[in-house]
């Protein structure tokens, strides 16, 4: 296919988007979005890094149309009060993109809702708000959900008996779980969509391995991980190629609902935007049901 590159990317304007996370991939989305002329609101935990966030795209464009927004994914209340304020501000989202991640604690973590703290944030979290957030996706004309995963869903497993590792705690399994569901999330979320006439395009994307605080934020600076990430940084794309797939994902003609989008050289790794292959264990409709129902029961949220 075609090389995709940021000069592709469909005009904005018009468009209303939320994006979670404010550094790495979801600061260089808000960018290319504002650029493109949409209106976007990044929507995180920490208010500074929010600020400065916004004040780093005014100066790249000044007439930017961002802002932001508390959301804190750990918490279900955040979650809960941030769509009621978006819902009071807003008539309608043309585009949600779950991004905001954290990566391998070291030692288990929990949420202040007691779920473990990759699961509730890159998994529970997003699939709470975007339940949420549905009334005003379906008020949009051609609304899309986009979802972020990893290609290390590839090594994951939905161990519905340790769903939050209270049993085992292994970082990596822990976050591969998490990426494994948000994928089966958004596949699941479009068969929905198709079914309940939702009208929503539900896509995945990955950025391959990429050049954001993530490792070092979740592992630690010293860890084995957050030492490779600082000292080899060579082997990881920069931001904003890693962030080609989502923006692919959210905004091309030729991606569609049910579409799983990442970079297409070297494993999937780094390179231009396309098709990525979805793992054997995503395409399991059984449990795609079943994780969709535990989310429910365990985030008090539903999709009506």
């Amino acid at each position: 296919m075609p090389r995709w590159t940021l000069n592709d990317l469909p005009a904005q304007s018009g468009r209303i988007a939320i994006v979670t996370g404010t550094g790495g991939l979801g600061f260089e989305d808000a960018i290319a979005l504002t650029q493109a002329g949409g209106e976007v609101i990044i929507a995180g935990r920490n208010p500074d890094k929010g600020a400065q966030a916004v004040t780093a795209i005014r100066q790249k464009s000044p007439d930017a149309r961002i802002r932001f927004e508390i959301l804190d994914l750990a918490s279900l209340a955040s979650v809960a009060a941030f769509a009621e304020r978006t819902a009071g501000d807003l008539d309608r989202v043309d585009l949600l993109i779950n991004n905001a991640a954290v990566m391998n604690p070291p030692t288990r973590k929990v949420s202040g809702d007691g779920f473990e703290l990759q699961f509730a944030t890159n998994f529970l979290g997003h699939f709470a708000l975007t339940a949420h957030l549905l009334p005003l996706l379906r008020r949009a004309r051609e609304p899309r959900v986009v979802t972020l995963s990893s290609v290390a869903a590839r090594a994951g497993r939905i161990d519905f008996d340790n769903l939050q590792a209270e049993r085992t705690y292994r970082p990596m399994a822990a976050y591969s779980q998490s990426k494994l569901a948000c994928l089966i999330f958004a596949l699941e979320l479009q068969r929905r969509s198709d079914a309940n006439g939702w009208g929503l395009a539900s896509l995945a994307a990955h950025p391959g391995i990429s050049r954001t605080d993530l490792l070092p934020n979740g592992s630690g600076r010293w860890s084995p991980a957050g030492i490779a990430r600082t000292y080899l940084w060579f082997l990881f794309q920069p931001a904003a190629q890693g962030a080609l797939p989502t923006l692919y994902a959210a905004s091309s003609p030729l991606a569609s609902g049910g579409g799983y989008y990442g970079p297409t050289r070297l494993g999937e790794t780094r390179g231009t935007p396309g098709p990525a292959a979805i793992p054997a264990q995503a395409r399991d409709e059984a449990v795609a049901a079943r994780l969709w129902a535990e989310s429910e029961r365990l985030s008090g949220a539903a999709f009506r």
